[in-house]
């Protein structure tokens, strides 16, 4: 259970918290999208309308790793899995954070320069990014939300740090994985793992090699997510290749560092790469692969990589 000191500490970040450990925050870009100042990259690589996406979380506090980029407080970290007594239904959770989405959006209303089309479309999400904070691995009902959720007629886009495998398998053989499934690969080798990641399990490489083991069959889309921190991760280009195919995803999204957050106060703003230096750097993890970089978006320091033969176009989407 969120605790009444982490409550008002995320409240006055934006966070909007539903029930006992769930919470939603509007993304910039869903704020950019209904001001006709363009659209997050995740419209531009797969289509999806920025602001009808909900960005939340259903397990706040609770992950395995205390990643050194993370721009969260990681004092309130918790490695354990949401205790029975405290978990909230999938219905109360989906019904809470578009309630919560709703209201903050209703400002857009009385805007002058907001898209009034938009605005009304906002009010009825489209999809749901698993995305916000913390790992969702750690709600024991995820696979129950997601089928909640897709049974509204929205998608689902799911990130996890593959630090429980046996999970991720679960969700197949309980047929609810996510409308796009997302792995963060932050390090290429155990030392380098260790020292960025900082995780809290002893066998965190043997999970997290498992759970590459494992995404390669499960039936969804697939992304690999590289957080490139420069002077730290920005290597071993020939490993991050070898752990790719492992997994063998639909696509690689390398990703810059953002100096903002918290990790402000562990990194340095040098550590934040240059949008030159991630194409360069996707090039390179694109030719070991014998892949291509297919798109970019300067304004979010990021690049998408996919198999030279794969008719990703065919990906796009607008509704589900």
């Amino acid at each position: 259970m969120v605790s009444n000191e982490v409550k008002q500490e995320l409240e006055k970040q934006g966070y909007r918290i539903v029930g006992n450990h769930s919470a939603i925050k509007i993304c910039t870009w869903c704020k950019h999208s209904l001001n006709g100042e363009g659209i997050c990259y995740k419209g531009d690589f797969y289509g999806i309308k920025s602001w009808r996406c909900v960005q939340m979380s259903c397990s706040l506090t609770n992950c395995s790793n205390q990643c050194v980029y993370c721009w969260r407080d990681l004092k309130y970290t918790n490695p354990e899995e949401i205790k029975q007594d405290e978990i909230d239904d999938p219905k109360f959770i989906v019904d809470g954070c578009i309630r919560e989405q709703r209201e903050i959006l209703q400002g857009f209303k009385g805007s002058s320069i907001a898209n009034m089309d938009r605005v009304k479309g906002a009010m009825t999400p489209l999809h749901f990014a698993l995305s916000l904070t913390g790992d969702s691995f750690f709600y024991p009902k995820l696979g129950e939300l997601i089928k909640e959720i897709h049974s509204r007629g929205m998608s689902t886009f799911l990130v996890t740090n593959g630090q429980l495998p046996e999970k991720i398998k679960l969700l197949q053989e309980q047929d609810s994985l996510p409308t796009q499934f997302y792995l963060s690969l932050d390090a290429p080798t155990k030392e380098l793992y260790r020292e960025l990641d900082r995780p809290i399990f002893k066998d965190y490489w043997e999970r997290l090699n498992r759970s590459l083991e494992i995404m390669k069959q499960l039936d969804t889309r697939t992304v690999i997510r590289l957080t490139v921190v420069k002077g730290l991760n920005d290597n071993h280009i020939k490993e991050y290749a070898e752990l790719i195919k492992k997994a063998d995803p639909d696509f690689v999204e390398v990703k810059a560092y953002m100096f903002i957050g918290k990790s402000r106060q562990r990194l340095k703003h040098e550590n934040m790469p240059a949008h030159n230096e991630i194409i360069e750097f996707s090039k390179e993890l694109a030719k070991e692969l014998a892949w291509k970089v297919i798109d970019e978006k300067k304004e979010s320091r990021v690049a998408l990589i996919a198999k030279e033969d794969y008719d990703w176009r065919k990906l796009k989407f607008d509704t589900f």
